[in-house]
Protein backbone atom coordinates (compact mmCIF):
# COMPACT_ATOMS: atom_id res chain seq x y z
CA UNK A 1 0.00 0.00 0.00
CA UNK A 2 1.33 3.41 -0.99
CA UNK A 3 1.77 6.14 1.57
CA UNK A 4 -0.51 9.15 1.39
CA UNK A 5 2.18 11.72 2.27
CA UNK A 6 4.91 12.80 -0.13
CA UNK A 7 7.98 14.86 0.82
CA UNK A 8 7.77 17.13 -2.25
CA UNK A 9 5.02 19.44 -3.46
CA UNK A 10 4.15 21.03 -6.79
CA UNK A 11 6.66 23.66 -8.03
CA UNK A 12 9.51 22.27 -5.87
CA UNK A 13 12.92 21.88 -7.50
CA UNK A 14 14.09 18.27 -7.22
CA UNK A 15 17.02 16.13 -8.34
CA UNK A 16 16.59 12.52 -9.55
CA UNK A 17 18.74 10.18 -7.45
CA UNK A 18 18.28 6.87 -9.32
CA UNK A 19 17.22 5.43 -12.65
CA UNK A 20 17.98 6.38 -16.26
CA UNK A 21 17.62 10.12 -15.53
CA UNK A 22 19.92 10.12 -12.47
CA UNK A 23 21.37 13.56 -11.75
CA UNK A 24 18.78 15.58 -13.68
CA UNK A 25 17.28 18.60 -11.96
CA UNK A 26 13.74 19.76 -12.68
CA UNK A 27 10.55 21.29 -11.35
CA UNK A 28 7.71 19.12 -10.03
CA UNK A 29 4.71 19.53 -12.35
CA UNK A 30 2.28 17.12 -10.65
CA UNK A 31 2.06 14.97 -7.51
CA UNK A 32 -0.08 11.86 -7.02
CA UNK A 33 0.00 10.85 -3.33
CA UNK A 34 -2.23 7.78 -3.78
CA UNK A 35 0.20 6.19 -6.26
CA UNK A 36 3.24 7.83 -4.62
CA UNK A 37 4.40 9.30 -7.94
CA UNK A 38 5.57 12.68 -9.22
CA UNK A 39 5.91 14.22 -12.69
CA UNK A 40 9.12 16.22 -13.12
CA UNK A 41 9.80 18.62 -16.02
CA UNK A 42 12.17 17.17 -18.68
CA UNK A 43 12.60 13.88 -16.76
CA UNK A 44 11.40 10.42 -17.86
CA UNK A 45 10.40 11.54 -21.38
CA UNK A 46 8.19 9.05 -23.25
CA UNK A 47 6.84 9.01 -26.81
CA UNK A 48 3.04 8.85 -26.99
CA UNK A 49 1.08 8.07 -30.14
CA UNK A 50 -1.69 10.68 -30.25
CA UNK A 51 -4.81 10.42 -32.37
CA UNK A 52 -6.00 13.62 -34.05
CA UNK A 53 -8.46 15.62 -31.95
CA UNK A 54 -9.72 19.20 -31.65
CA UNK A 55 -6.72 20.34 -29.63
CA UNK A 56 -4.18 18.54 -31.85
CA UNK A 57 -5.58 18.34 -35.40
CA UNK A 58 -2.52 16.62 -36.86
CA UNK A 59 -2.00 13.89 -34.27
CA UNK A 60 1.26 11.94 -34.47
CA UNK A 61 3.95 11.04 -31.98
CA UNK A 62 4.35 13.50 -29.11
CA UNK A 63 6.89 13.52 -26.29
CA UNK A 64 5.78 14.07 -22.71
CA UNK A 65 6.92 13.47 -19.15
CA UNK A 66 5.92 10.22 -17.45
CA UNK A 67 5.39 9.82 -13.71
CA UNK A 68 8.23 8.44 -11.59
CA UNK A 69 8.18 7.13 -8.04
CA UNK A 70 8.56 9.83 -5.39
CA UNK A 71 11.32 7.83 -3.67
CA UNK A 72 13.56 8.48 -6.70
CA UNK A 73 13.66 12.25 -6.13
CA UNK A 74 15.15 14.46 -3.44
CA UNK A 75 14.57 18.13 -2.79
CA UNK A 76 17.25 20.34 -4.37
CA UNK A 77 18.65 23.20 -2.29
CA UNK A 78 19.64 26.17 -4.46
CA UNK A 79 21.86 27.63 -1.73
CA UNK A 80 24.11 24.62 -1.15
CA UNK A 81 23.59 23.33 -4.75
CA UNK A 82 22.89 19.72 -3.77
CA UNK A 83 20.16 17.21 -3.01
CA UNK A 84 19.11 17.40 0.61
CA UNK A 85 16.78 15.96 3.18
CA UNK A 86 14.42 18.30 4.95
CA UNK A 87 13.53 19.00 8.53
CA UNK A 88 10.59 20.96 9.85
CA UNK A 89 10.89 24.09 11.96
CA UNK A 90 8.15 26.06 13.70
CA UNK A 91 8.60 29.82 13.42
CA UNK A 92 7.71 32.40 16.09
CA UNK A 93 4.32 33.11 14.51
CA UNK A 94 3.39 29.40 14.65
CA UNK A 95 3.85 28.51 10.96
CA UNK A 96 5.63 25.28 10.08
CA UNK A 97 8.31 25.56 7.38
CA UNK A 98 10.60 23.08 5.61
CA UNK A 99 14.32 23.62 6.21
CA UNK A 100 17.43 22.24 4.46
CA UNK A 101 19.31 19.80 6.74
CA UNK A 102 22.69 20.92 5.35
CA UNK A 103 22.58 24.71 5.31
CA UNK A 104 19.37 25.71 7.11
CA UNK A 105 17.77 27.43 4.09
CA UNK A 106 13.94 27.51 4.16
CA UNK A 107 11.91 26.22 1.21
Amino acid sequence: MASSKIHVVKKDTVVVISGKDKGKIGEVLAVNPKKSTVVVKDVSIIKKHQKPNKANMQGGIIEREAAINSSKVMLYCTKCKSATRISHKILDDGTKVRVCKKCGETF
